[in-house]
């Protein structure tokens, strides 16, 4: 009698990204299965950016979401992916306000952030280094600013484009004074891979989640009506278009542009001691 074939072991991989659109119309053909992935099993962990960061420190995924921001602080567990960054090439987090002012004016006050460690955050350091800032979860921003708890709120994800429907002002756009400063793109975030996962094994994970996104790219219809789920109820048009602000070929795979803005930034936030170690920047090819 011949002995049944011993159970193919699988080794689980931890994928941890944000609850929004972007994020799972990147991740959606993993998510749904669409690509082989023999002898792998990838769990997916839904988490706020900035509970993301946070998480890193700990190296507690073997993949994740982080800040660019936060990626000096996480630099000893993690290396960059040379792909899966979302980056604004004139446009990215967005200072708004309950009634029309100036950029002087906002930053005179108390502004609502996401995280200290967000890029969104490094951001507003670096164009006005005095502001006084309150941590607010992401979603709550707006909300917060329609009770009047804040004057004036950093937005990141989709209320960049939503903002003008909840009866906010745009005050600046900070990837757009970014541009016109650095003349670089703003590079906001990107994936990670714990530096402990054996050579051979980073590299398929990292082959599959590039293949992803370029699934995603290629079946866009699909993928966006799984990232729809995401997307806090903006209508399809509106989805499609932040889809598309921050999944591209620069999220399939940083350019040389990309590049230097992600060293420019970390760079400067370094030199202005707002990010005490100094940036080591080492990619997984």
């Amino acid at each position: 009698m011949t002995a049944p074939a011993p159970a193919q072991t699988e080794t689980e991989i931890r994928v941890a990204h944000s609850p929004d659109s972007d994020d799972a119309f990147m991740f959606y053909a993993l998510a749904a299965n669409k690509l082989a992935t023999p002898g792998l099993r990838f769990t997916h962990v839904l988490a706020d950016i900035e509970t993301l960061n946070r998480r890193a420190l700990a190296g507690e995924y073997e993949i994740t979401a982080v800040s660019f921001h936060a990626y000096p602080y996480l630099q000893d567990r993690y290396r960059l992916l040379a792909h899966g960054g979302s980056v604004g090439y004139g446009y990215g987090p967005m200072i708004v306000a309950r009634r029309a002012m100036t950029p002087r004016e906002a930053v005179r006050g108390e502004v609502a952030i996401a995280g200290e460690r967000t890029t969104s955050a490094l951001l507003l350091r670096l164009f006005a280094p005095e502001t006084r800032t309150r941590v607010m979860a992401f979603d709550q921003i707006i909300p917060a600013l329609q009770r009047g708890e804040v004057e004036a709120g950093l937005l990141i994800h989709e209320g960049q484009l939503t903002y003008a429907s909840a009866g906010l002002h745009k005050v600046v756009d900070l990837g757009q004074w970014w541009l016109e400063t650095t003349g670089l793109p703003a590079p906001l975030g990107g994936n990670v891979i714990r530096r402990d996962l054996p050579p051979e094994l980073a590299a398929k994970v990292s082959a599959l989640l590039k293949a992803s996104i370029e699934y995603g790219l290629a079946h866009r219809g699909e993928a966006l009506a799984h990232a729809l789920q995401y997307a806090r109820d903006m209508p399809t048009d509106l989805a499609d278009q932040f889809v598309g602000m921050y999944v591209n070929q620069r999220t399939v795979g940083y350019g040389p542009e990309d590049l230097q803005a992600i060293e420019t930034l970390l760079r400067m936030g370094h030199e202005r001691g707002i990010i005490p170690h100094a940036p080591r920047l080492d990619y997984l090819e």
